[in-house]
This record gives C-alpha cells, structure tokens and sequence, in this order.
C-alpha cells in the first residue's frame, strides 16, 4: 500500500489524506483515526534548518510507516502531524497501546548528519464507523482530541469514543439555533476601541462577535465558536464576520471614521482555500481597500509549520492586509519563528498589562516585546488596559497602542460611531483630563 517514501512530496496531503478517509469509511465497517503530533518540531527546523528539517520529518513518517504496517492509511495533516488510519474495532486500551508503542519506538533517536534527535509525541484518537458517517465532523473530533492531547498535563495522549458525548440541553439548543441566527440576522459585530496612548485618540477597533440570542439575550464569542466547530459552521461564521465587517467598515466611512479593523482569523478559515478570493470579491464590492482591515492570528496558528497557512498569510500580505500576532507572550513563543514572521503589529497578551503591578517580571515582559517591535518594525499593542497607573507605566516604556477598559469595552456599531465622533479621547474631556 505504501513503500517507503523518497520525499515527504509523496506522502498524501491534508485534502488527499481526507478524501482517503471518506474512502476508507465505504471499506471498514469500524475504523479510527490517530493524528500524531511531533512535539515542538519547530525547534528542529530552527536550529538544523528547514531542508534538515523536512529530512528528519520524512524519517519519522517512513519509521511509523514501518512500524504500523502496510493496512493502515497514512497522510500528512499539517507541517508536523500524521494522520494513520487503522482498521476494525479500536478501544481506549488498544488506542493507548497503539501510542505506547509508537513512543517506544521512537526512544530511539533519529540521526541525520551529526544531529541527533529523539521523537515525542502527542497523539489524539477518534474511533469511527461505516454507518451515519460525515468526514467533516469526523476529522474536527479527530482535530479536538489532539487538542485535549496537548493540552493535558500527565500524557500526551487523548482517546475519544465513537459516539459523541451528550450534549447538555442549553448546548444542544445553541447548536440547532445557529444556522438560524445567521439566517435570521441575530448575530452583530461588537467594536472595541484601539486608542494612540500618547493623543489618546481612536485609530482603530477590534471587531468582536455577539449573538443576540432570543432566549438567552447577548452570548459572547465562547459559547458561539463552541457551537459553531460542533455544527462545523466555523467557515460560514468567518465569512458572515468578514462580510460584517466589510459592511460596517463602510458605515463607518460615511460617518468620516478613518480608522483600521482588527479581525480574528481563525486556523479552519486559513485552511481554506477560497479565503483570498472572498476577500478579493468583498473588496470589489464594497470599495475598500484590503490595507483597511487587519487579522489577528494567535502565535500558534501563525508559527504553524503548514505550508498552506505560509501561503495564505503571504497572499494576504501581498493584497495589502495587515497581519497582527494576538495573545502574544501567551503561548510557546518561538522567538526564531516571530524573528523570520512578517507582521504588522504584535499584541501583549492582557494578562501581562492587567497584572502590570504585581510583578516586575511582567513590566520586562512588556518591555522586552517593545525591544522585539522596533527591531521588527511592526506595531506593538497593549490589551486589557484598565487602570490609569497602567497607562502611565505603558506610556513610560513607549507603547504606542492600547485598548481595555479604562477607554470602552466593545460596543455596538452606532454605538461606537457615536462615541468616536463624540471626540470623548480628545479636547478638554474629564477622561482625558484624568488620564494625562
């Protein structure tokens, strides 16, 4: 079924990977998926290079290939994740002796050259079956258990069962309603201000989904992306939020607001292929200029080894969309990745501004990815912004953006429009008075 492979060109990509799932559904009547994440491979590619890299990586596909045999299915999920697809009936006993032996395996090092390198893993199972099989909500559960994989503390393994969990009654309610809201114009863009900390005026807005819920009143974005990955309507949701924002961008400019809007990205839309082109048609449509809209990407999807993601974010840059790194100092951050990344703006995860006082740890932080924005030219903002003695100590080590609280949470549209040509940042305002 396989052979061993020459070049990682060979082993079957995300798309081709997934339309053998659907063909191995037809085949199998009980089969499961493991998606085998290399654990932080990014630091192989940065020390060794990309071309080491992808060299090791294909030792590692040809070793689990090897060491799994010709029945089962292998492809290539992302920069660093396998997909394998094994026949016939899987428990939590079997999933976890499938990972044990793969870890055991690889406590082996592989060589390359003089380098040397020992393979973890995380590994995320799902178990499927011929009947009532959707390829899409099986690959996202497939995607889900990686994700509890990562993020559990002990081992890195996660085993979800074939059926899915039971739904609490509000949950269920949410995802049934969803497709509605959309169609019956129930969600809204909330806008939160960005603020030039020096003139404190508004130069820009993050745009923040809301669901105006008959039921349930306001629901914020949790709850909301929650129901739309289960529903798989994260796409559908993205594109409604873009031409939202679209839409109200141009509201704006007939109010004379010439400000920027910050768009959170998320992986599933980069993975799709007709991104660049909506944005090409909304822009056609509206008017608007690509450079009037940033997206804001967390450091994990924007450090993302995909070759895919690479070639979204270089189309985007090229059209003139602005990209900003959201969360920053959040996450595992690969300051090798951010040093080769082409970025318009790095965002300080609010944590580090809302706990500015409580240690000094946090202000170096701060500090130190103002160090990193100079010497890459790009923006650096601070969120979560709350209390004066914050935006003082802000303004001291040169940050020249911000938004939080102490300015306005997010707001409505007209909300919003209304607030900014009130000019309340700027003259002889209490607020500004307060805040020099």
């Amino acid at each position: 079924m396989h052979g061993m492979h020459q070049t990682l060109a060979t082993i079957p990509n995300r798309y081709v990977f997934i339309n053998q799932v659907e063909q191995f559904a037809v085949r199998h009547s009980h089969f499961s998926l493991m998606l085998v994440d290399v654990v932080r491979f990014s630091d192989v590619t940065t020390s060794l290079g990309i071309c080491t890299g992808d060299k090791v990586l294909l030792q590692i596909a040809n070793r689990i290939i090897n060491l799994f045999g010709d029945e089962v299915g292998v492809g290539r999920m992302s920069g660093d994740v396998f997909g394998l697809l094994l026949p016939g009936q899987t428990d939590q006993k079997k999933a976890r002796d499938s990972y044990e032996r793969l870890s055991e395996h690889f406590k082996a090092p592989i060589q390359y050259d003089e380098h040397a390198f020992i393979a973890d893993f995380n590994v995320g199972v799902v178990q499927g079956q011929h009947s009532d099989f959707e390829v899409a909500f099986f690959i996202s559960r497939a995607e889900a258990a990686l994700k509890q994989a990562k993020e559990n503390r002990y081992e890195n393994f996660y085993y979800m069962p074939g059926t899915e969990p039971a739904l609490n009654g509000r949950r269920l309610a949410l995802k049934a309603d969803l497709r509605r809201a959309i169609s019956n114009n129930e969600l809204e863009l909330y806008y939160q201000p960005k603020v030039d900390l020096t003139t404190l005026t508004i130069v820009g807005a993050e745009c923040l989904l809301r669901w105006n819920h008959p039921l349930d009143g306001v629901v914020f974005p949790g709850p909301l992306i929650e129901a739309a990955e289960s529903y798989h309507m994260m796409n559908e949701l993205a594109y409604w939020t873009l031409k939202q924002a679209f839409h109200d961008l141009t509201v704006m400019c007939l109010h004379r607001l010439d400000i920027k809007i910050s768009i959170n990205m998320s992986p599933t839309q980069l993975y799709d292929s007709k991104l660049i082109s909506h944005i090409r048609t909304l822009c056609a449509q509206s008017g608007l200029n690509p450079s009037c809209f940033e997206f804001e990407l967390t450091e994990d999807v924007a450090l993302s080894n995909s070759l895919m993601v690479k070639e979204q974010l270089s189309a985007l840059r090229a059209m003139g969309v602005e990209i900003a790194i959201d969360d920053f100092g959040k996450g595992y951050s690969n300051l090798a990745y951010i040093r080769d990344l082409n970025i318009n703006a790095l965002k300080i995860d609010k944590s580090f501004v809302m706990e500015l006082s409580d240690n000094p740890v946090n202000r170096a932080i701060i500090q130190a990815a103002k160090v990193i924005g100079d010497a890459k030219h790009c923006d650096v903002v601070a969120e979560g912004i709350e209390q004066v003695s914050q935006l003082h100590v802000l303004r001291e080590l040169g940050i020249q953006t911000g938004q939080g609280y102490l300015f306005s949470r997010a707001i409505p549209l007209a909300e919003f429009i209304e607030f900014s040509q009130q000019d309340i940042m700027i003259g002889s305002s209490p607020l500004r008075r307060q805040l020099r």
